[in-house]
């Protein structure tokens, strides 16, 4: 009865949002009601448990998304994003230019949210495709399948950060092991699988081929670099230093307090004001404007996360969270593999990562627990399978389709495939790391 009720409240979920296109938050809002009346939670408690569930997952991440989204944003209109990517390409050429979009996407993906990185950097791909005279899917899929990993996988992106907080991960380490994952997936669902599309037709539309800034607008080439990568530099620097001081250490205790995540992307907001900004000589109220905007940018996703936290706190208050851990716990399934499989049904079946990602991560939150798996590579198994098979309810899908002007069978052979390939790889990582490590 329990297993039912769970999933007539999920059906309610993807009913919501898929067919009466209502918004994830209020949908999980309603669902979190329905679960909590199905599993028998008294009606007095049901308001309590969605206040404290969206309070407890909020309370952690609002500075982290927001900071984030302000700190992308910077890192887009000052032209640091144009001058890594011009970098890169002229660094490998013509010859290794998939590569080269590729490591591009990969480090842009890392500071920015992908729906601001693929607006900023599909005008880079259509610029190289006329330049060159390439096809545009074949050039354009390695640095999107980078974008689509640092989005899943890697922290500070919303799903990956909201899933390190949840279960109790370390921010740094769950880094790491991101980055190793990370560079098979992308080159294994970008260039070598591109090698298979240069045939797809497409015409890239010239509505979406952006003028540059001119040289001497962009910020110089160190600049850009490190002030994209410093938040990855001080996550990794302190998740190094922590382990090599004593706990009692004054030194132990500032690194812990710079690596904790809200105080690393306050620090790398206000270098990034300063370093591409008054550096720059940029207007600073244009530049603010901008940082408002993006706040804007990632509300929905902020309320999107908000709705998960009371359905995961209803999961929690019923205790039915601990009974599907136990349930669980008895098939023949690594736990990882059960992660990434939950994610990736629901996220096959609502489009949202970042929907499947926290839905999947509240049920699976008490199988951490009791079998004592790794939560870093749990949070990477659960990111892996909210990638899996993107295709008509997703946002991600249209934007990839419009703006490379392909019929739906292309996109399902390019976009889909590749998102499911990424997917595939991240759970095979994650289940090859969790032997090495232990």
């Amino acid at each position: 009865m329990t297993l039912l009720s769970i999933a007539l409240s999920l059906i309610v979920l993807i009913l919501l949002i898929n067919a009466c296109k209502i918004h994830p938050f209020p949908a999980f809002l309603v669902a979190s009601v329905c679960a909590a009346l199905l599993l028998g939670l008294p009606l007095a408690k049901i308001p309590g448990a969605i206040e404290k569930g969206i309070g407890d997952i909020l309370s952690s991440l609002l500075i982290l998304i927001t900071f984030g989204a302000m700190f992308g944003k910077i890192i887009a209109v000052s032209g640091a994003a144009q001058r890594i990517a011009q970098t890169m390409m002229n660094l490998v050429g013509e010859r290794k230019i998939q590569w080269a979009m590729m490591v591009v996407g990969f480090i842009i993906g890392i500071p920015l949210f992908y729906g601001v990185g693929f607006v900023l950097m599909v005008p880079l791909i259509f610029s190289v495709v006329y330049k060159y005279k390439l096809p545009a899917v074949y050039i354009g899929l390695p640095m999107l399948a980078a974008l689509s990993v640092t989005h899943g996988f890697l922290p500070p992106h919303p799903s990956p950060s909201a899933l390190v907080i949840l279960f109790h991960a370390n921010m740094g380490l769950t880094l790491i092991y991101g980055f190793i994952l990370a560079i098979p997936a992308i080159i294994i669902a970008g260039p070598l699988f591109a090698q298979f599309l240069k045939k797809i037709p497409a015409q890239p539309l010239d509505t979406f081929v952006a003028d540059d800034l001119s040289e001497d607008e962009l910020p110089g080439t160190f600049n850009s670099f490190f002030t994209a990568l410093l938040p990855v530099i001080l996550l990794m620097l302190s998740a190094y230093t922590q382990h090599a001081f004593p706990p009692s250490s004054p030194l132990h205790q500032l690194f812990t307090f710079i690596g904790a995540p809200s105080v690393v992307l306050m620090i790398v907001f206000f270098y990034a004001l300063f370093s591409l900004g008054v550096l720059q000589r940029q207007k600073m109220d244009i530049l603010l404007s901008h940082c408002t905007q993006a706040i804007k940018d990632v509300a929905t996703i902020i309320l999107i996360i908000a709705g998960s936290g009371a359905l995961s706190q209803v999961f929690t208050s019923t205790g039915v969270s601990k009974e599907i851990a136990a349930y669980f716990s008895t098939l023949p399934i690594p736990p990882l593999a059960l992660g990434w499989l939950m994610a990736a049904i629901i996220r096959i079946c609502i489009g949202s990562a970042t929907v499947a990602g926290l839905t999947a991560g509240a049920m699976i939150l008490p199988l951490i627990q009791s079998t004592g798996t790794d939560p870093n590579l749990m949070v990477l198994a659960v990111g892996a399978g909210s990638l899996a098979f993107s295709h008509v309810n997703d946002s991600g899908f249209w934007l990839f389709k419009e703006y490379f002007n392909l019929s739906i069978g292309d996109t399902i052979r390019s976009w889909s495939m590749m998102e499911s390939i990424v997917s595939v790889v991240g759970l095979i990582g994650a289940l090859l790391l969790s032997i090495v490590i232990h």
